[in-house]
């Protein structure tokens, strides 16, 4: 998709902090250097994405911009990416770029709907199907067409609920087959479809506006059917709406399926059946339903989380193609008007509009600015054309950034019904537009354009059961497989904090596109006089899905061996939680400094603090960090060539942060291969592999129910750990204090497996959690606590785990983790307990340190949740001497 879309990139001046001061502020000059060569290069269409630009109000780069680009390059398309998309920089980046790729498309799309309208003599608007339900006016559609372009799904399901009420009462698979493909989603029981995550995937791209989780495959009623030397083949391909020209049953010379189903049933009331007596022989016959039967199955089988059979819901004009059994369906409904499901949803759908931006709480209370917010999301939702009176607020969040003073971001979701009566018939007009709105030639298949500046990468579809990393004389040599499964660890052992791996794992395959070589050594294998060095973001994870890393870590390193006389041999990560946990892998690529990784971290975990680490555990010598380098990547350094103790170093770090955007890269100063061998949380690299691959394997074989049991197992067995609990996140309650956020996610018991209600089959909640737990946080997960009855405050009988040892949540749907800055009603999740390493539980001083006194809690003591075991290394097990 890159190499079909992108033709030019540029970085250029601009970009705001947090607080809303300028990274820099735009430079017309440079703009217009770059409408030079965009003009030569015949693009015509541009998106402008800038650093916080969803919460710019003032400077509004953005627009000045566009209006910079309109002017030099006239009849060219321009998209400010604040417009399609909010907070989240790659993912708001990612959807402007596929907005600006369909717009000419989309115009013509749009008017192909309301000529016909005009020529049946009907004065009334078109409105379009957003992603997520609610619908647009035909001119925004025009203008944000990515934001309807997966609408039909949606549409679909909800009209299944609509058409099966009475007839199911639990969660079911809608399975709607059209005319080009077959969408499969899980509906649940509340007749809302299941979600994708915070962030939506789109053919690999990352995307962050709400979208259905769609199993889409190659098959439709105008799938083409082809005889060869093999046998059948059903689509992929299609004659789609051309159906009535090219099919058999319509006097066409394509064989289609809707031909081979006619003739499999002659009383289809369907073109002239007699068309398509003779297209296929019996036993040609019988392959073609066995293929049709296996494709749905199998699409079916890909969406289930679990193995029991589960209801499914046939809807949509080429329902006719799917037997009235199903291998994985515990019965199959067909309701009456299934062939319209679409149109009905589509006719419910309702107007909304959302809010996403950051405000200071320094002179007003959370109350006070959510109640300005929202008034600000129902005024949108009104513009976007709901009555008044029907507009309510459905969704308010509120969330504290760490490291920030009084900053906090709001979101705030407005919904109404469509005031008819206001809304006018909009034209939608375009330089593209032509008489002959139905030619769509133009839009065929483009050939990939030349790949504008790394290697050519297709992902490749793994076998986990064989996969062998690289390893070759005690060395690992990291792959993209590797990188993917190693990000999926690191977030779960971040237990909660740490941020999403997930802007660095881009990073790192950047790295290994560019022919970068990662290498990942055993730390005892390192020589005591070795010098391992160390390197990692610091601040709010939540700038940093915005802010993302530059330059900032490699300039504190070069900053730091400036005034340190032992330049680095090896680099290690400080957490392996996180987005951290990557750090020593891309610092240490060939590409950048070319140094080995060690397989170790200082903490095993995330933890909020330098001080939190097995170094300062260990407390042979102080400060550990010092010399010391902090860089924000926009040309500021604060290097300390010494400190008094660790705990002031992380003190003034913390006070420099805030004056440096609130996110950096910090390089802390080496320690010599002898202390890394004591001090080191072992194989922990190696732990997030296992990890990560430990979720590929239960999300291939369909057994996401059980991913957490995966994950003990790959952490060492039953004895490592257990599951805390099941369940659905109920309540969120965050607050700021010292930089920090601070506070507790409750969580309901619920069979996870089944929907919203969490009922099993026999209409009970699991015994083994009923009731309610409490997570405390301090960005990270301090504990699990059972609610007592008696809302008392918790007893040390009600610690299901607690600090040191690793508290994770995970999405009950996918296995990946859930962030504390991702908590939010509703989520249905697992709480995972593990056992912390032996460098935390092994010594009172590391107990205080990283226990439950070290996030000020005084009244609960820390008893481990398993016995620890060392996790093994990938380098043991698969080292090959070449």
């Amino acid at each position: 998709m890159r190499q079909m879309i992108l033709g030019h990139y540029a970085l250029l001046k601009g970009g705001l902090e947090v607080d809303g001061n300028l990274i820099s502020n735009i430079d017309e000059r440079e703009i217009k250097e770059q409408c030079a060569i965009i003009r030569e290069k015949g693009i015509k269409s541009v998106v402008i994405n800038g650093v916080f630009s969803p919460i710019d109000t003032i400077e509004r780069q953005e627009e000045r911009a566009a209006a910079i680009v309109k002017a030099e390059l006239p009849g060219c398309d321009v998209v400010c990416s604040k417009d399609v998309a909010n907070l989240g920089f790659l993912e708001r980046e990612n959807a402007a770029i596929l907005n600006a790729s369909i717009l000419s498309f989309a115009r013509k799309t749009i008017k192909s709907f309301q000529e016909p309208i005009k020529r049946l003599g009907l004065h009334c608007p078109v409105f379009i199907t957003q992603n997520d339900g609610t619908v647009l006016s035909g001119e925004m559609a025009a203008k944000l067409p990515i934001r309807t372009f997966s609408s039909g799904p949606t549409n679909s399901m909800r009209g299944a609920a609509f058409l099966a009420q009475g007839q199911i009462s639990e969660a079911v698979m809608v399975v709607d087959i059209g005319g080009t493909t077959t969408d499969v989603g899980l509906l649940h029981a509340n007749g809302f479809p299941r979600q994708q995550a915070a962030y939506s995937d789109l053919a690999g791209i990352r995307v962050n506006f709400s979208c259905p989780d769609i199993k889409s495959i190659g098959l439709g009623g105008g799938s083409i059917v082809r005889k060869t030397d093999r046998g059948l083949t059903v689509g992929p391909d299609s004659v789609g709406h051309k159906l009535q020209q090219e099919a058999i049953i319509f006097g066409g010379k394509t064989i289609t399926a809707t031909d081979c189903m006619v003739q499999a049933d002659p009383g289809l009331d369907i073109g002239i059946a007699e068309l398509a007596n003779k297209i296929l022989t019996d036993e040609e016959l019988t392959l073609f339903k066995k293929a049709l039967q296996s494709k749905i199955e199998k699409a079916i089988d890909k969406m289930k989380t679990s193995p029991e059979d589960i209801p499914v819901l046939l809807v949509g004009g080429g329902a006719i193609l799917s037997p009235n059994k199903l291998r994985g369906a515990s019965r199959v409904l067909k309701p009456e008007w299934s062939q319209v499901a679409n149109a009905i949803g589509a006719a419910m759908a309702r107007v909304s509009a959302v809010v996403d931006t950051v405000k200071s709480t320094e002179h007003k209370s959370n109350a006070q600015l959510l109640e300005e917010i929202s008034k600000e999301a129902v005024e949108k939702t009104v513009s976007a054309g709901a009555s008044r009176a029907s507009v309510e607020v459905v969704e308010q969040e509120a969330l504290p950034l760490q490291y920030i003073a009084h900053k906090t971001r709001f979101i705030v979701r407005a919904a109404g019904d469509f005031d008819l009566e206001k809304i006018q018939t909009q034209d939608v007009s375009g330089e593209d537009d032509e008489d002959n709105v139905n030619d769509m030639s133009q839009y065929g298949r483009l050939p990939k354009r030349a790949e504008t500046t790394s290697k050519h990468h297709t992902d490749i579809d793994v076998d986990i059961s064989t996969y062998r990393p690289t390893v070759k004389d005690r060395v690992w040599y990291i792959s993209e497989t590797d990188a993917e499964w190693i990000a999926t660890g690191c977030y779960i052992l971040g237990t909660g904090g740490g941020g999403s791996p997930y802007s660095h794992l881009v990073r790192l395959k950047q790295e290994l596109h560019k022919g970068a070589i990662v290498r990942v050594v055993n730390p005892h294998d390192l020589a005591d006089n070795d010098q391992v060095g160390c390197g990692g973001g610091v601040g709010s994870p939540t700038v940093g899905i915005e802010k993302l890393p530059a330059d900032e870590l490699l300039e504190a390193q070069t900053e730091l061996f400036r005034v340190c006389p032992n330049p680095a041999t090896h680099m290690i990560s400080i957490e392996i939680g996180g987005g951290n946990g990557l750090q020593a892998m891309i610092l240490g690529a060939s590409t950048n400094m070319n140094l080995p990784a060690v397989d170790g971290d200082w903490m095993g975990r995330a933890y909020p603090t330098k001080w939190q680490t097995t170094p300062v555990v260990f407390n042979e010598r102080s400060p550990i960090w010092s010399p010391i380098a902090m860089s924000d990547g926009n040309g500021n350094v604060v290097v300390m060539p010494k400190a008094t103790s660790d705990l002031a170093v992380e003190r003034i770090l913390r006070a420099a942060l805030a004056q440096m955007g609130s996110h950096t890269g910090c390089a802390e100063s080496p320690v010599t291969g002898a202390e890394t061998k004591r001090w080191v949380v072992e194989h922990t690299i190696s732990q997030a592999w296992r990890i990560g691959r430990g979720v590929a394997r239960a999300r291939k074989e369909n057994r996401v129910d059980n991913v957490a049991e995966s994950i003990i197992e790959e952490c060492g067995g039953s004895g490592t750990g257990r599951v805390l609990w099941k369940g659905k996140i109920v309540g969120v309650e965050r607050t700021l204090r010292g930089g920090y956020v601070y506070g507790e996610c409750f969580i309901e018991g619920v069979d996870v497996r089944q929907d919203d209600d969490g009922l099993q089959q026999d209409g009970a909640v699991s015994p083994s959690f009923q009731g309610r737990i409490k997570i405390p946080f301090k960005n990270e997960n301090i504990a699990a606590l059972r609610v007592r009855e008696d809302g008392q405050d918790e007893q040390q009988e009600d610690v299901l785990a607690i600090a040191p040892d690793l508290i994770t949540v995970i999405d009950a749907q996918n296995g990946e983790a859930i962030g504390t800055p991702e908590y939010r009603y509703g989520l249905l999740v697992v709480v995972l307990g593990l056992a912390a390493s032996d460098k935390w539980t092994g010594s009172q001083r590391g107990i205080e340190i990283g226990g439950p006194a070290g996030f000020g809690i005084d009244h609960l003591a820390f008893r481990p949740s398993g016995a620890f075991v060392k996790p093994r290394s990938v380098i043991d097990e698969f080292d090959r001497v070449v």
